[in-house]
């Protein structure tokens, strides 16, 4: 009797451990928090209140009274797919990273790239979101977005920095990637769910990882395995 408690007490310990143990440890990032440093990068954003704000608050709802039913179903379509699965309408059904997974691993590290770059910049700059703003603006869901990261955006910053790593393994598609990923970009002000200087700041940071990534050391052998898996697919 006199081991119960110490053998409890182990037990209880190991419970406590193991689900720490089991989780899976954060990826390590290739850029240094230097490489994409959104304050040496990005401008700030209009100020609240000021007239360019109001401006791209107005912007915001000329588009809101344009856009087509079929504008905002695409827009929320592109809001529920900030992943590479983004670029499926322009690169077709192919496009599948589960029959591609030297491209979905080279992908998956430019995702995690890019989201410590983004995750920095809206710390940094905390600006309210439009609907935060001015609640009379409807569109997309916005129940999982934080009032306060609207820049830069983030889906933006996704969209531009796959698609400069895509464009770069596939240049015959370099100029429909890139379309795509301005399009992309232009559906967060159909959602309603960023201003026109947030998609502005998410196309600089994410082309600024995207070169970096391109040129890192570390992911050369990647690359080109990515770059050999495409063109075999035929893209």
């Amino acid at each position: 009797m006199r081991h119960s408690v110490p053998l409890l007490a182990s037990l209880l310990a190991l419970t406590l451990v193991t689900p720490a143990l089991a989780q899976e440890a954060p990826a390590p990032s290739i850029l240094s928090p230097a490489d994409a440093d959104a304050a040496r990068l990005l401008p700030p954003p209009p100020a609240e209140g000021s007239a360019a704000q109001k401006a791209e608050l107005a912007e915001l709802h000329r588009i809101q009274d344009a856009r087509t039913p079929a504008q905002l179903a695409q827009a929320k379509w592109d809001n529920d797919h900030e992943d590479p699965s983004a670029f499926t309408p322009t690169l077709g059904p192919k496009f599948d990273m589960a029959s591609l997974p030297a491209t979905a691993k080279l992908l998956k590290i430019v995702d995690h790239e890019q989201s410590v770059a983004k995750k920095r910049a809206k710390v940094t700059f905390a600006r309210n979101r439009p609907w935060v703003i001015d609640p009379t603006l409807v569109g997309c869901d916005h129940a999982d977005d934080k009032p306060r990261s609207s820049y830069p955006s983030g889906h933006t910053t996704m969209g531009y920095a796959m698609a400069v790593v895509l464009a770069d393994l596939m240049p015959d598609k370099a100029q429909a990637v890139l379309a795509r990923a301005q399009d992309y970009a232009e559906d967060r002000l159909v959602c309603g769910v960023h201003f026109r200087s947030d998609i502005i700041a998410g196309q600089a940071l994410g082309t600024a990882v995207g070169v970096q990534l391109l040129h890192a050391p570390a992911l050369q052998d990647d690359i080109e395995a990515a770059r050999k898996e495409l063109a075999a697919a035929q893209f």
